[in-house]
This record gives structure tokens, sequence and C-alpha cells, in this order.
């Protein structure tokens, strides 16, 4: 057992806050109904560690330090990162915990911190938390982080090392938490503790088992933190129709609401002011509405406000100094919405039209061409945007099934359920999309969308921008290729006569339905002769025209 925390323990713990955050969200949202039933407290307080783990990375290596840095180097650097990304009213304030912890690192040029220290940085978080918020209420994250600091401060005296100050600031605030209906009257109507003070025991269950090495990187931080952390069926207090782990339903919903606030969620980050300015601008904005916090200093500050004249808080930053970043929720908009989707689908999509098409059918669209495929980032941020618990990714080229399993991955990480659908080709997505039922879930959509895919033979014409060797022999720029399942299958020198020897082998095996997507480069007398042939040759079946607006490929074609 560490008797401190080093460098390394802090980036654990970074670490392992994020994979809570990241494993309880969905937990930690139900719980939200305070100050208003917005649902996104557990997705804010996940998505602000998560921005700022990933700028304390670009930073750290630029500067050629990462995974070496120093312990003041990771705390000044992880404070202003998590100023810089802090989402809502939780992630602001768990924002000025850590940057109350992290001040008495830089103020003490720490190398290590020591159960004394760590108890002092806990007292300054939870300070500097409670005096970020205009208006403290108790029975939220303020209470239980100032629980957490005084259990810490009284275990630091009686000589406690690091891990047993962190075990009794993690107790205490367990504890807090548990109180936090009898304080604040909003809890106990809807049956719930507070959400932000939940995360702020998931942050301190992290710290402890990073010190006493109840952890470890091989085994996995997701699953640790999913499978290890404190079960919460205490979390859900009521003893009515809301189930510990059930969303709450309309009348606990309209019960936490408790009257009329402000329609709207400001939050916008500052820079080119001062502190005379900045105060001036907290006066303001404490006029206009409340849930105010104005932190940070002295040269950027994050400004966060529930207002109905959205104008005039913007204009109060405006007043102030050069506000950017600004962010507006309407709180009637996401409570309608906080029923989470069950069932969603993200598809790439080559081109203008084909997106557009997609996007009718119900998919998700995320660019991906020839040239400029799809990351594995972007499917991933798409995956998380659908608001779905489970979702299935056409990738509709084989290029791109790579990028796709590791967004997978990655979303199976954050707790969602995840399928590939195989689709090599836009014609096969387009196919599984057609049998899509959203009644059903993942399993049985995924193993309707992969037959349907699987029974669309696809080929397409193209010319060659380059000299290869291929299958069908020697290919030379210029040349017109005919692809048939993914294959260079013929070189010609005529788009028409290639795009109808690929119909008449796509053919071969029968088919009812054909489906042509032109390119940005195909020209309407190109799709109409091939449309006119076939319905001649071939008058039993049926031909669907798309505008797909595709590069490099004039001609996508697909067979079911």
């Amino acid at each position: 057992m560490p008797e401190t925390l080093d460098a390394d323990g802090a980036r654990q713990w970074a670490a392992l806050t994020r994979a809570a955050f990241a494993a309880r969200r969905t937990e930690i949202d139900e719980l939200n109904v305070f100050p208003v039933p917005d649902g996104d407290t557990g997705t804010n307080l996940y998505l602000t560690m998560d921005a700022a783990l990933s700028e304390v990375r670009r930073v750290h290596a630029a500067e050629g330090i990462l995974g070496t840095a120093s312990l003041v180097e990771e705390a000044r650097t992880l404070a202003r990162a998590l100023l810089m990304s802090a989402r809502g009213n939780s992630g602001v304030i768990v924002s000025q915990l850590v940057s109350g912890m992290t001040a008495v690192v830089l103020d003490e040029n720490l190398t290590e911190v020591d159960g004394p220290a760590l108890a002092r940085a806990m007292e300054r978080g939870a300070a500097l938390a409670r005096a970020s918020v205009a208006h403290p209420q108790e029975g939220t994250i303020l209470s239980v982080a100032d629980a957490a600091a005084q259990a810490a401060t009284r275990r630091a005296a009686d000589g406690g090392a690091a891990a047993d100050v962190a075990e009794a600031a993690a107790t205490a605030a367990a504890e807090a938490l548990e109180r936090t209906p009898d304080q604040l009257d909003t809890l106990a109507r809807a049956g719930v503790v507070d959400a932000g003070g939940a995360g702020a025991v998931l942050m301190l269950e992290s710290l402890h088992r990073v010190l006493t090495g109840d952890w470890s990187e091989a085994e996995g931080i997701i699953g640790r933190a999913a499978d290890q952390l404190a079960p919460r069926a205490g979390w859900h207090v009521g003893t009515g129709s809301t189930r510990a782990g059930d969303p709450l339903d309309d009348d606990h919903l309209a019960a936490a609401a408790g009257g009329d606030g402000p329609a709207y969620e400001v939050m916008y980050l500052l820079d080119d002011s001062d502190d005379a300015r900045v105060g001036a601008l907290t006066t303001a904005l404490d006029g206009l509405g409340d849930s105010l916090l104005v932190v940070g200093g002295p040269d950027l500050w994050n400004v966060h406000v529930h207002v109905d004249d959205i104008g005039a808080a913007i204009e109060a930053g405006i007043d102030a100094g050069r506000p950017h970043r600004i962010k507006v929720t309407h709180f009637a908009t996401q409570i309608a919405a906080r029923e989470p989707q069950r069932f969603a689908v993200v598809a790439c999509a080559a081109g203008p039209g084909m997106a557009e098409v997609l996007s009718d059918a119900g998919a998700v669209v995320v660019p991906s061409a020839p040239g400029a495929r799809a990351s594995a980032g972007q499917l991933l941020e798409a995956i998380r945007g659908t608001g779905a618990t489970s979702v299935v990714v056409l990738p509709n080229d084989r290029d791109t099934l790579m990028a796709a399993e590791v967004a997978c991955r990655a979303a199976e990480e954050d707790g969602l359920t995840t399928a590939i659908v195989p689709a090599r080709a836009a014609v096969q997505g387009l196919a599984a999309l057609a049998v899509v039922d959203p009644a059903k879930g993942l399993r049985e959509n995924a193993i309707a969308m992969t037959s349907a895919a699987g029974a669309t033979r696809h080929g397409a014409v193209t010319i060659a921008s380059r000299e290869v060797l291929t299958w069908a022999g020697p290919v030379t720029p210029g040349d017109v290729l005919g692809v048939v399942g993914g294959d260079v299958a013929f070189v010609g020198d005529d788009l028409a006569t290639a795009a109808d020897e690929v119909l008449r082998r796509l053919l071969s095996g029968g088919g009812e339905l054909v489906t042509i997507v032109s390119g940005a480069d195909a020209s309407p007398g190109l799709v109409d002769g091939v449309a006119e042939r076939l319905a001649k040759e071939h008058f039993e079946v049926e031909v669907v025209r798309i505008d797909g607006g595709q590069q490099v490929y004039p001609l996508l074609i697909g067979v079911e």
C-alpha cells in the first residue's frame, strides 16, 4: 500500500475517475432532479473528465512529457483542462474541487501527497467549490465535499497515511450523500440522493482504490469501475414507484421540478478580462437568473448560469471580456427528450445524396469517402450522440470496418451495447436499413440487417487513377474498371458497357431488386441508358435509382 500519492498515482486516479463516471453515468443521470431535472449530470461529469484527460494528453505530448510529467505538471495541466472542459453545473463544481486540491500541490511544490497534505487538498477543494456557487445549497455536492474534507482532516490529525485519509473521506462522503434527501426537499420528493454528490463519492472511492493498490491497469479500468465500485441501490431512497436503477417517472419529475425556473442554461469561457470586470459580470448574471457559477482566473474563466434572457447573459460576458465556446441549452426540450432512445443506427455515407437517403431511413450519418474515411473517433462521437443504449454501425465500406471495430470497443467501455453489420458497400447498407424494426432490440435487428446486407450482391464502375496489377490484368490510368464483390472483375474503356457487364454478372444468380447509385461524375444519360437496357433485358426486375453524389465511383450497383 503506497504511503503517498505521486504523479503516477495521480494519473491513475484521473483515469479511474473517468472510468467510474463512464460506468455509472446513466445511473447518475437518473438521479438528476436538482436544480433542474434535465437528466444529464452523469453525462456531464463523464464528458468533463474525458475531455480534460484528452487535453492533458495533448499538452503533455506536445511538451514531450506524456506519462512522465511530475506531480506539479500533472496538477497544473489537469486543473486548467478541467476548467476549459467543464460541462453543466456539476462539471464546473467538480472542476473547482479538483482545482482546489491541485492548488495545494502547486503552492507547496509537492512531489508526492501524504496524509496531511491530502487532507489540506480536500479542505481547499471543498472551500473553492463552495465559494464558486453564488448561493450555496445544502444537500448537494457541496455538503458531500465538506463532509469528506472534515473527515479527512480528522484522520490526518490522528496520523493517518494518504490511504487512511482517503478512506475516511470516501466513507464520510457516502454517508453525507445518504443524508442529502433530508437536507433538500426536491430530492426527498423524487426519492433520490443528489446526483452531483454521487459523482463526488465516485471520485473519492477511485482515489482510495488507487492508494490501497486495489486496482490494476492490466485488469481493465472500465471493468473494475463497473464491477467493483459499490452497488448503488441506496442512491434511490424512495418507497414509491421508483426502484433502484429505474429512471424517474413523470410524477417524480413533476414533483422534482417544483416550480417555474429559468428556461435556459448558458455556458461560456471568458478571457481578456480581469477581476473587477468579472466581479461586475457576476453581479449582472446574479440579477438575471440562478445556478450561477463564475470560476477560474486570472486569464480564463468558466461561466455558467440559468436564465430566461439568453441575449442579456451573453451581452454581459461581452461587456466583461471575450466570451467563446458559448453553449445554450433549452431545459424543456432536454427534459422532454430525457427518456433515452433504446436502439439506433450509425451509418457511413460517401456522398451527400446517400447521406440524405440514409438519414431519411433513420440512421445517424457519418461522412466517409475514399481519401477521407470516417475515423474511429468520428464514429464513436456519432454512437454517443445517438442517445441510444444500443447502436448498430454500418461501415458501408470494407476500408472503414476496422475503424468501426475500434469505435464499438470504445463505446462498449462506456457502457453502450454495439454491433457491426459488415456492410462493405453502400447498397448493402441500404438493404440493411430497410429491414430495421425500431420495436425490436439490437440483437434481433443486427441479425436481420446482417442477413439483408449479405443477400445483396454489389458492384461498381470506376476509372483508374494509377497503374496497378489486378486479377483482371494490368491497369493504366484512365481505364474503366468493373468491380464485382469488391474486386476488379474486368478492364474496359466505356462506362456504359462496364455498367452493363457488372449488372450481367450480378444478375447471373437471379435478383428481384436492382439499386443504382449515381456518383458526382455520372451523367444523367449514363444512368438513363443503363436503366433502360436493364428494363428491356430483365423486365421482371424492379429498379431503384438514387443520386448518391459520391466521388470516385460514377455508379454503385446492388442486386437483392
